[in-house]
């Protein structure tokens, strides 16, 4: 989410209900705008959430939906200022790097309290890197999206992440010092601490809940009581309940947290509103007060009704992601080639995207260290993607396409729309596109990153540090299911840069990966689009972040 040492001047960066609401919650009468919160402080807002979490325990978690919820509740050892990519204190108040980058020192703030209670320490903190690295069980290992990319492997590898454990160990030199020993040195670092899926979680909690008890597999997995009823960790919220079946989180103010203060508000609720225009009927009758990813065509409309629309810079990518598992003429990267020249990305982006958004020409945001302009591109170009489908013998091919129903995402506003768009122009240069839709928590991720199900597919990325391999090191850093990609140039050279030291060097050396990966053309980078989050008039406190980082804590109404 954020980098230390910046190369660069940028810009600031990174199933609920539908249809009419009757919102029938108590907390409603205060969210409503005449009613809301007096004197600047106490209250309930109420948020409107695209989609359900899928947990409330961030190591299993790598989608927005939750990350936002847990966000508010539990702490990582360094988080982003508001409003930026860059580094600042949390959890912990410094933090250094010796022994070449493979001995961290953290120390951390003290008076700090679960909100159960337990203290917060450096065996807190080194607790819960050794629960990660000794998790057990490949369905539990598989569901640790975020800790498979930054930390390579587990002490036991038994599912699909095989790699080399970067994690060795980690010491609690004294109650207010934690010590994490790496097996190399890791370019990501510091920046990739913010991940809020390495948030510290309640030991006692934890333990208590059976936190690591995760069974089933495909789309019938269950998690523990712990991620469903009992998240613990120092914010300023904690959790009090999740009604399922009216997609209803409700969170309230932790009394005890020093992280930095206790909240403004009584309580936050985010309501599960998959739907774009029903959130934005909920927001107009004051039974929401805000919501995340307005239609871009609304921002003008929204803004004339008094509402705040807060644009973040653009620090995400939409990409048509190609499995060369899925359909053996995909293995050729002419066929790939052909599928991004047959795309009228300009086009897209100026009739879809919201004001500010362009056509992405790598898989690394311009305002990441490791862009470079220097990369072969494909503008739109029909005759050539014809002519490259003719060489390959794949003349008339039909492939499979999976996209998402049932959410928003801050790179696709609107999957079926960006759907239709890409599939016409395939269509048009010969290819026959078989649609499959499938709803975003109703097994679509799991069906095109695990199982590798598609042919080609719908997703994107929101940049969690700022560090080019969170983007490319995520997608193309090892074999996965979504990709099918055995590049073993690619995943080296990926390696490499992601080993380099922070600074010049490692820009360079994302930059040269970039450079080759563009080349191979494991997918198709679509555009980086500029997402807004949107809050009613009384609403103060609300920093959009280019993370999507926003925090609650600071909210007052009225």
């Amino acid at each position: 989410m954020q980098q230390l040492r910046l190369t660069r001047t940028r810009r600031a960066a990174l199933i609920g209900l539908a249809g009419a609401l009757a919102v029938s919650l108590s907390a409603c009468a205060e969210s409503k705008r005449d009613e809301a919160g007096g004197g600047g402080s106490g209250g309930t807002m109420v948020f409107g959430n695209t989609g359900n979490p899928k947990v409330f325990d961030p190591i299993f978690a790598d989608e927005g939906e939750t990350l936002r919820i847990t966000r508010q509740m539990l702490d990582t050892l360094i988080q982003n200022k508001p409003g930026t990519a860059d580094l600042a204190p949390s959890l912990a108040t410094k933090w250094t790097s010796s022994n070449e980058g493979k001995t961290w020192t953290f120390d951390l703030k003290q008076g700090v309290k679960f909100s159960d209670g337990t203290p917060f320490d450096a065996k807190a903190v080194c607790f819960n890197f050794d629960r990660w690295y000794n998790m057990k069980g490949a369905t539990a290992q598989s569901q640790m999206i975020y800790y498979g990319d930054v930390w390579g492997g587990f002490a036991h590898n038994e599912g699909i992440t095989k790699g080399e454990p970067l994690y060795k160990s980690c010491e609690a030199k004294d109650d207010h010092t934690a010590v994490l020993n790496l097996t190399r040195a890791k370019g990501a670092f510091p920046a990739a601490f913010t991940l809020p899926s390495f948030a510290i979680q309640s030991p006692t909690a934890l333990k208590k809940y059976n936190a690591d008890k995760v069974t089933g597999s495909g789309t019938s997995i269950t998690y523990s009581e712990y991620a469903y009823k009992h998240p613990t960790g120092t914010g300023p919220f904690k959790f009090e309940s999740w009604d399922q079946g009216n997609g209803q989180i409700t969170l309230v103010r932790n009394e005890t947290s020093t992280m930095p203060a206790p909240a403004k508000l009584d309580k936050l609720v985010f309501k599960v509103i998959p739907d774009e225009n029903a959130r934005k009927q909920a927001l107009k009758a004051g039974d929401i007060n805000g919501y995340d990813f307005p239609a871009p065509a609304d921002y003008g409309l929204l803004r004339n009704d008094g509402e705040q629309v807060l644009i973040r810079p653009s620090f995400n990518l939409l990409y048509l992601g190609i499995n060369q598992k899925g359909n053996p003429l995909l293995k050729d990267v002419r066929v790939r080639k052909a599928l991004a020249y047959g795309i009228n990305r300009e086009q897209f982006v100026r009739s879809k995207l919201a004001e500010g958004s362009e056509v992405a020409t790598e898989f690394v945001p311009k305002a990441i260290s490791g862009y470079t302009d220097d990369v072969t591109k494909y503008p739109y170009n029909p005759t050539m993607a014809k002519q490259l489908l003719k060489e390959a013998g794949a003349e008339g091919m039909t492939l499979k396409f999976y996209y998402p129903t049932e959410v928003t995402r801050p790179y696709m506003p609107n999957p079926a729309d960006t759907y239709t768009a890409i599939s016409e122009d395939l269509k048009a240069i010969g290819v026959n596109v078989q649609p499959v839709a499938e709803s975003w928590n109703g097994g679509y991720k799991d069906d095109v990153q695990q199982n590798g199900k598609q042919d080609i597919h719908l997703l994107g990325w929101t940049g969690d540090y700022n560090d080019a391999g969170n983007f490319v090191g995520t997608f193309f850093g090892r074999p996965k299911p979504e990709f099918g990609l055995e590049d073993t140039d690619v995943f080296n050279t990926l390696a490499a840069a992601d080993a380099s030291p922070a600074g010049e060097a490692h820009t360079k050396a994302y930059q040269d990966a970039n450079k080759k990966i563009m080349d191979v053309l494991p997918a198709v980078p679509i555009a980086y689009p500029t997402p807004a989050i949107v809050v009613g008039p009384k609403i103060k406190g609300v920093v959009a972040s280019p993370l999507t980082d926003e925090r609650f804590n600071n909210v007052t109404i009225g």
